[in-house]
C-alpha cells in the first residue's frame, strides 16, 4: 500500500475518524515488523488530538519540508523524531515550546532502558525458558523467535482431567511486552509486569479458559464456530469474563485496586460476585475490588488499547496514574515530592520506543512540572 495512504490511515485512526474498513486494512498492514516501526516513527511526532481544535497534519509536514530544504544535510525523517519532544498539547489547542528545540542536547545519559519483546516461559514440568531477542526455543508444543511464542494448532481429544491437561505459564516483567499465539489461534498481546496461565492445547468440545493472574492483556479470541462451538472464558481475580465476540482488553494489575475490562468488537459476558453484565463495543466495565462496585463507560478503546500499538495515549489522566504505566514500562520507581501534582491531567499521546527523557520533557513544559532522575528512580517535584 502506499505510504500517503497508509498515512491518511494512521491519521484517521489517532482522530478517531477511522471506519471499521480501514481499521481493518490498517491492522493487516501492521503484521508486518516493518511497517511497526515506520507506525511507531509516525507517532513519534507526538500526534496529539483535540476534539475542538483537529491538529493539521498536512500544513505540520509543509513547516518541516521548508526547514529542510534550507539545510540540505539534515534529513527530514530527523525532524520527525525531533518533533517528538517538540509537538506539546494544551486545552486550549497546540504550540510548539521551542525551549525543547535543545532537547537533544539537554537530554541526561542515564541507565532507564525503553521495554523491548521479553518474558518467562513456565513448562509444565515447573522448568523455565527465557524468551528474548537472540533466545530461539522450540518444543512438541511451541516455537518462538524470542519476539512471540506460537503455540501449534492442536486440541487435546482425550477426556477432559486434571491430569491430562497441561499448562504454561507466560510471565511478562516490568520493562517488557510478548505476544503469544495460543493452540486455538486465539492471539493475545501482554503488557508489563503481566502473568497468564493458559493449556498447551485446549479440550476438544470443552470451554476454553485461559486465566489472566494479573496485568494487562488484550485478546482476539479464535470464533467457537472454528472449534466445536466451544465458548472462551477468561479468568482474573475477582471475574470471570465470558466472550461473546472477538476482541477487548481487560487491566488488572496486582497493586491497583480496579480491574478495568474493554470492549473493542462482538460482545462479553462479565461475571463478577453471581451477578452479570453484559457489554457492547466501546463499553469499559470498572470493577473497584475494595467496595465491590461496578460501573460501566463509554470509552475510546483506541485510548484505551494503544500500548498494543507502540504508544501511549492519556485523555484527562492524572499524572500519579501516568507515572505508574510509565514506571512499568521503563522498570523504574516513582516518586512524588509535592502531592499536588498526582493529580494534574494531562492528555496526549506518546511513542513508546523513545528515550524516557522525552517524555519527562513533554510532562515538564507543559505543566511546569519539574523531576530528577537517580539512577533507575525518577523524582517528581
Amino acid at each position: 500500500m502506499e505510504h500517503h495512504k497508509i498515512d491518511n490511515l494512521i491519521v484517521k485512526h489517532l482522530e478517531n475518524s477511522i471506519t471499521a474498513e480501514e481499521s481493518s486494512l490498517l491492522e493487516d498492514w501492521l503484521k508486518d515488523s516493518n511497517n511497526k516501526i515506520y507506525f511507531n516513527e509516525f507517532v513519534e511526532i507526538n500526534y496529539l488530538i483535540n476534539s475542538k481544535n483537529q491538529f493539521n497534519y498536512t500544513s505540520f509536514l509543509e513547516k518541516f519540508k521548508v526547514i529542510t530544504k534550507s539545510n540540505s544535510q539534515i534529513k527530514f525523517r530527523k525532524y520527525l523524531k525531533y518533533a517528538a519532544a517538540v509537538l506539546i498539547f494544551i486545552s486550549a489547542g497546540y504550540f510548539i515550546n521551542q525551549d525543547l528545540a535543545r532537547v537533544d542536547k539537554n537530554v541526561v545519559e542515564t541507565q532507564i532502558k525503553i521495554g523491548t519483546n521479553k518474558a518467562t516461559l513456565t513448562l509444565e514440568d515447573g522448568s523455565e525458558v527465557v524468551l528474548e531477542k537472540g533466545n530461539i526455543y522450540s518444543s512438541k508444543t511451541a516455537n518462538s523467535d524470542g519476539e512471540k511464542i506460537i503455540y501449534k494448532n492442536a486440541q487435546n481429544n482425550s477426556k477432559e482431567t486434571k491430569s491430562n491437561i497441561a499448562y504454561n505459564y507466560l510471565t511478562i516483567p516490568r520493562g517488557g511486552e510478548f505476544y503469544v499465539q495460543l493452540s486455538d489461534s486465539t492471539k493475545v498481546w501482554l503488557n508489563s509486569e503481566t502473568k497468564i496461565k493458559f493449556p498447551v492445547k485446549f479440550a476438544s468440545g470443552k470451554i476454553r479458559k485461559v486465566e489472566l493472574i494479573y496485568g494487562e492483556a488484550y485478546f482476539d479470541i479464535s470464533s467457537s464456530t472454528k472449534h466445536n462451538g466451544a465458548s472462551f472464558k477468561v479468568i482474573t481475580q475477582a471475574q470471570e469474563v465470558e466472550v461473546l465476540g472477538t476482541e477487548f482488553n481487560i487491566k488488572a494489575y496486582k497493586y491497583e485496586n480496579e480491574i478495568a475490562t474493554t470492549l473493542v468488537e462482538g460482545k462479553l459476558a462479565v461475571g463478577i460476585n453471581n451477578k452479570t453484565e453484559i457489554l457492547n463495543p466501546t463499553q469499559q466495565l470498572n470493577y473497584n475490588i475494595s467496595d465491590k462496585t461496578i460501573k460501566i463507560l463509554t470509552v475510546n478503546t483506541d485510548h484505551e488499547t494503544s500500548w498494543r500499538k507502540g504508544y501511549f495515549s492519556f485523555s484527562g489522566k492524572p499524572l500519579k496514574e501516568i507515572m505508574n504505566v510509565i514506571s512499568r514500562w521503563y522498570d523504574i520507581e516513582i516518586e512524588f515530592e509535592n502531592e499536588l501534582n498526582e493529580n494534574k491531567k494531562f492528555n496526549g499521546s506518546l511513542s513508546r520506543n523513545q528515550n524516557i527523557e522525552n517524555i519527562l520533557l513533554t510532562i515538564k513544559n507543559t505543566n511546569n512540572i519539574n523531576y530528577e532522575i537517580k539512577s533507575d528512580k525518577i523524582i517528581i517535584k
